[in-house]
């Protein structure tokens, strides 16, 4: 009897993938179930207090982040009972891993879906709660459905290896799978959880991280139905989506964003790759022509997918040290500099008027990301660059933007206003030109280096000639930044 009943229980545990839509695990999770457990584990890793954190949230979310993520939730718990269900929340104590295989032998489950996560950290919690069940005699399936393809399948069909280059990952991938399109009128009820103390969601408030009366709301409110009602009304305009291009668009654009703005809904899973992908497609359809990967709508899907399939198969990937496809530049670590970039206070009103938007908003456009990444790394592979002063100018020409997000600009306006892109030198937090020529310098060296000797530099720079660099270019951290300091007063 005892055996009969588990084979009847289920769980789903939610971790991303926090939709009703298109999830292949709730799918399987409710086939022959009589009883359905949908459970998410609030992870102290994520959600903790941290009071020497940069803002307010935990050491790895901000409070703009948590905020989205309990949103998503309450959302998630919203659907599932209108479908005779409900999200069951369970605090993890210190290992989320240990709190899912408790629930697992306590309520007796039979079968276990989640969906894959590629994540180190993921890896790592998965295979513990996997070898736990499949020791228990449980059924476990673990689809893969964050992801419009398999990064596994993907290397394994590069010959073990993850394909480095957009166009090489597009010809092994071919045509991602069709979502699960079926629509529920209802799901198995839910089982007896015993003892359990099962959660509200809770506010942010009440995780304990302190006085938030004065951080901003986002405008971007987490949740599947959001998320739907948000892609459906971007592939409403047909002409919008089939004219989309990448390097195009208005940074500057907050009241109405010139993307999608459904980058948070993915990567929380409140809205599927897959069914995004799969409705872009049928917009393609109805129109004469379309623009193409790289640069479409649909071809952002598949550079996501792209850098989720070479961080997948590149060890190390999150870190300089150990990662076999990442340029070993000597960097310099100067924990000041970096603040001020964090906190938008470089004196480059273009550049701390994006990073106050990001924390007050959780978001920003594209080319404002490739505007503040470029000015802390040089970065965007180091070929395209983009000056503090000049991008700026060119999106954001009467400061509307710049005005909106640093107050102490507000009342400057017109040709007043273009002088505050050549603020004095006094509080701008390095020289462009200097910094920027000491930079271009030095990631020459390091790029000739790896090419002469095939090896990566280990911290020093070479005394080859660079090659040359595209000009216009900045950093704010090459190795004379430091003297280059210049308090405000």
């Amino acid at each position: 009897m005892e055996a009969a009943t588990a084979a009847t229980a289920a769980m789903v545990w939610f971790r991303k993938g926090l939709r009703v839509h298109d999830n292949p695990a709730l799918d399987a999770a409710r086939r022959g179930a009589g009883r359905l457990y949908p459970v998410f584990v609030l992870d102290p890793r994520y959600l903790r207090p941290d009071p020497a954190a940069a803002s307010l949230g935990s050491a790895r979310a901000g409070v703009a982040r948590v905020r989205f993520l309990l949103q998503s939730l309450s959302d998630l718990d919203a659907r599932l009972r209108r479908l005779g269900s409900r999200l069951l929340l369970v605090r993890a104590r210190d290992d989320v891993g240990d709190a899912v295989c408790a629930a697992l032998k306590d309520w007796n489950i039979g079968k276990l879906c989640f969906e894959s996560d590629t994540e180190p950290y993921a890896l790592s919690r998965d295979k513990k709660v996997t070898d736990f069940a499949m020791a228990s005699g449980i059924e476990v399936f673990t689809p893969v459905s964050h992801t419009l393809f398999d990064p596994a399948e993907i290397i394994k069909k590069n010959g073990g290896r993850p394909p480095l280059t957009y166009q090489s990952f597009i010809s092994i991938a071919g045509e991602p799978p069709e979502p699960v399109m079926e629509e529920y009128s209802e799901l198995p009820p839910v089982g007896d959880t015993g003892e359990y103390e099962l959660l509200p969601v809770p506010t942010v408030e009440e995780l304990g991280y302190g006085d938030i009366s004065q951080e901003e709301i986002p405008p971007f409110r987490g949740g599947e139905t959001e998320a739907l009602r948000r892609m459906k009304e971007s592939l409403k305009n047909k002409e919008w989506v089939a004219k989309f291009e990448k390097p195009k668009g208005d940074p500057s654009a907050f009241l109405k964003p010139a993307t999608t703005v459904l980058s948070p809904y993915l990567k929380f899973g409140c809205l599927s790759s897959r069914y995004f992908y799969h409705c872009i497609q049928n917009v393609y359809r109805s129109v004469r022509n379309h623009t193409k990967p790289p640069v479409s709508l649909a071809g952002q899907l598949l550079w996501r997918d792209f850098f989720y399939t070479v961080s997948f198969g590149t060890p190390n990937f999150d870190q300089m040290k150990g990662n076999n496809i990442c340029k070993q530049i000597p960097w310099i670590g100067n924990e000041e500099l970096f603040v001020a970039w964090r906190d938008g206070r470089t004196g480059y009103p273009w550049i701390d008027a994006i990073m106050i938007q990001l924390r007050k908003c959780g978001w920003m456009h594209h080319l404002a990301r490739h505007s503040v990444a470029c000015f802390l790394t040089r970065g965007d592979l180091y070929h395209r660059i983009y000056s503090p002063i000049t991008f700026g100018k060119k999106y954001d020409p009467d400061g509307n933007y710049i005005r909106h997000f640093i107050p102490m600009l507000k009342g400057t306006s017109g040709t007043t206003f273009q002088h505050q892109y050549e603020l004095s030198s006094e509080v701008k937090m390095v020289h462009h030109e200097t910094a920027s020529k000491e930079c271009r310098k030095r990631m020459g060296e390091a790029y000739a280096s790896s090419r002469l000797d095939g090896n990566p530099i280990e911290g020093k720079p070479s005394n080859v000639s660079r090659r040359k660099m595209s000009h216009g270019d900045q950093d704010a951290s090459s190795p004379s930044i430091a003297k280059l300091l210049k308090r405000s007063s």
